[in-house]
């Protein structure tokens, strides 16, 4: 059996799980130095941590002190660290260089009797000179991922300004090459490398939200490192609000990756006693990008309140219907939806106020006299005897210009103080900081949530934070509009625990695991665009596992790019995620509600499949064809997607590998209907494959991932899905 252990730590900490290993160092009275983070090193002794430290230290040649370098996981100045430091701030211009001393330290560690052994130190330390206390909390999960965050309190009467608290990690030389991300509304998430050469590579983001082109996972690797070969390192910053991630290399062969929350101007001012806590930086290693993504997705999963039951077929109204609100219609799309086996019914925007188009009434959230005069009980009740669950589309952290509360309390509109911001979108931000505003939008959803039966919000969030001021005074107000929106979810999800609630910014906005600590589920883009959603998904899914991806199947004519697509591309792609419908299905015609039944059913099926096994994704060298599964847990079984993104120079594609399975099990391997035919192909070429066929082939996983098997001949922007299942 395992067990917690509390003792004070030792001077060499080793911690281990799941194939990763952190080794710190706290000799000396200064902050904790990572001798290794990476592959487990296996159980090593007492002896052989001190010869790793030795082995670690580097010569004192720079001339920057005359002693080595050693970079604490908050790095120092003092310490003769001449890159990015872990704490800059001052008093009055004072104490803006920190050398904190360590004044004790815990250990909690966690003896499993596989030898894994995750723990978490928490160490204390003070600058006496600077009058500000530290302390550090560096945890080593089960999954294999690292966590830590800093808090700094001042100790003196005068104020200090915190400008920026990052914390760090050092990476081994051979991380090379550098993978981020970049991209825009309909385009989140799209991935970019570069060299990790000598100097500072930083990726900021000023938006007051995730960002479409946040870093999100930054990762350093070996040279050509990829979905399933390389040594891998990422981190990301678990916070909602402006962030910055960075990379960085020195002349001290110092390689490290670290992250932090952006402060503005005057944002953190601490008091005598007052204390500010940085986010929570994740850090994992892997061998290739899927490892990486595993631990994040395990780590999700054993959270006590990741959601637990099946995740059901969302049909969402907006483009269905956009503003154009009315009972009876909205009765006929959720009969359909019904019939086709959705299981929740979305209202999207419209519903309230004078909310008949995007320029006025967000912050009157009361629900429209001229449109609902019963209320909504009538849609509501008709969608719950249809037995689906009701869900609302509500944008708490916006209000209008044109509004009756803007109007009635133009104060509370996040401003500099002399000017408001330009409107984005015909709107501007609520100050949820100001008690008053807080409470309003905390009453008026608490109302709308105990008057009808809604069972999940769809929470938008529409613009970026320009000038975001409290007035009158107009000091700066993201970090306060974050921690507000962090506590607002709480508050709410305390008084309605059943409620299950989405991020949707701008479509994929704001994508980070500070935000999916308190919501249900995450909108991946605005764009439903089956071809684009390929890649905006797969990325998605680096970080985030499938189940908390809100994927939808869209109209024949995508209303974001305007390209078409067959159903099964579009119903295929959005299998893999919490799949859902955003297309006007009283104007489909009566096969493609047929076709798109069998989907539905096929998601219903595969769900437990899709929504606890490990996302694969092959290296496949053919840019036009991509691979991607789920595995199931203990490797029973698995599905695949062949995905044509365009037109190959191989013609046909040859042979794709199957990654993840077992390699010692035998597989019988056959396409899975609906999509072993992809609609729009021209001729059938499945009588031509031969093991393309209801009984398929059977081959050992080790065969099917190194060797493969031969690929289908697919026009481009089709796909087919292909199941194995252990014999």
């Amino acid at each position: 059996m395992s067990a917690d252990s509390l003792t004070t730590a030792p001077v060499l900490v080793q911690l281990r799980a799941a194939g990763a290993a952190l080794v710190l160092d706290l000799s000396g009275d200064t902050l904790p130095r990572v001798l290794h983070w990476g592959a487990d090193l296996g159980d090593l002794s007492p002896s052989h941590l001190r010869a790793l430290r030795l082995a670690s230290l580097r010569q004192p040649v720079g001339f920057s002190v005359d002693h080595p370098v050693e970079v604490s996981v908050l790095p120092e100045h003092s310490a003769g660290w001449l890159g990015t430091p872990g704490l800059t701030g001052h008093r009055a211009g004072a104490d803006f260089s920190t050398a904190f001393r360590v004044t004790g330290s815990e250990l909690a560690v966690d003896e499993q009797d596989d030898g894994n052994r995750p723990g978490t130190l928490v160490v204390q330390a003070q600058d006496a000179s600077a009058a500000l206390a530290l302390t550090l909390t560096i945890e080593l999960t089960r999954e294999g991922l690292v966590r830590q965050r800093a808090r700094v309190t001042n100790l003196a009467d005068s104020v200090f300004a915190v400008d920026s608290v990052h914390l760090a990690l050092p990476v081994p030389a051979v991380a090379v090459e550098l993978l981020d991300f970049t991209g825009h509304h309909l385009r989140e998430r799209s991935p970019q490398r570069t060299a990790f050469t000598q100097g500072l590579r930083v990726r900021e983001n000023r938006t007051g939200r995730t960002g479409f082109d946040s870093a999100y996972l930054l990762t350093a690797g070996t040279e050509g490192f990829g979905n399933r070969s390389g040594e891998v390192w990422s981190v990301h910053t678990a916070w909602s609000g402006n962030h910055r991630t960075f990379a960085e290399r020195t002349f001290h062969s110092v390689s490290l990756l670290g992250s932090g929350e952006l402060l503005l101007s005057g944002e953190v001012l601490l008091g005598r006693d007052e204390g500010y806590t940085t986010p929570w930086q994740y850090a994992a290693y892997g061998r290739g990008l899927d490892e990486v993504s595993a631990r994040f997705h395990r780590h999700l999963r054993a959270r006590p309140h990741h959601p637990s039951s099946p995740r059901p077929v969302v049909v969402n109204t907006w483009e269905a219907v956009y503003f154009d609100q009315d009972l009876d219609r909205l009765k006929r799309l959720a009969d359909t939806a019904a019939a086709v086996g959705a299981e929740r019914f979305v209202l999207d925007d419209g519903w309230f106020g004078a909310r008949r188009d995007d320029r006025r009434a967000l912050g009157d959230w009361y629900v429209s006299d001229e449109v609902w005069p019963k209320g909504l009980s009538p849609l509501a009740d008709h969608v719950t005897t249809l037995g689906m669950e009701f869900g609302l589309w509500v944008e708490p952290e916006m209000i209008n210009e044109d509004s009756d509360l803007a109007r009635a309390h133009p104060d509370w509109i996040m401003a500099t103080g002399g000017r408001l911001p330009g409107a984005a979108r015909n709107q501007q931000v609520l100050d949820l900081a100001r008690p008053e505003a807080y409470a309003y939008i905390l009453e008026r959803l608490d109302d709308l949530l105990t008057a009808y039966p809604i069972a999940y919000l769809k929470w938008d969030h529409n613009r970026d934070l320009v000038e975001a001021g409290h007035q009158p005074v107009g000091r700066a107000g993201v970090h306060d509009q974050t921690l507000a929106v962090y506590r607002l979810l709480d508050d709410l999800r305390s008084r309605h625990p059943g409620v299950e609630i989405e991020s949707c910014s701008s479509g994929g906005g704001r994508v980070d695991l500070g935000i999916l600590q308190r919501t249900d589920r995450v909108w991946v883009s605005d764009c439903i665009d089956a071809l684009e959603r390929q890649q905006i998904q797969r990325w998605t899914n680096a970080l985030v596992p499938l189940e908390l991806m809100g994927t939808h199947v869209g109209s024949p004519v995508s209303h974001t790019t305007g390209r078409s697509h067959p159903l099964d591309f579009r119903a295929g792609t959005a299998l893999f995620g919490h799949f859902g419908i955003e297309w006007d299905l009283t104007t489909a015609a009566p096969e493609d509600l047929e076709r798109l039944a069998q989907w539905v059913a096929l998601y219903k099926e595969l769900r437990p499949l899709l929504h606890s096994g490990t996302a694969v994704h092959a290296d496949h060298a053919d840019p036009a064809l991509q691979v991607h599964g789920v595995v199931a847990a203990d490797a029973s079984e698995a599905l695949y997607a062949l995905v044509a993104l365009g037109t190959s120079e191989l013609y046909p594609a040859g042979p794709v590998r199957l990654p993840g399975l077992d390699p010692h099990a035998v597989y019988r391997v056959r396409p899975q209907a609906p999509g072993d035919v992809p609609e729009g192909n021209a001729h059938h070429w499945g009588l031509h494959l031969p093991w393309w066929s209801a009984e398929g082939v059977e081959l050992p996983g080790a065969v099917l991932e190194r060797a493969g098997l031969q690929a289908p001949a697919l026009h481009p922007e089709r796909l087919v899905l292909v199941r194995a299942t252990r014999v």
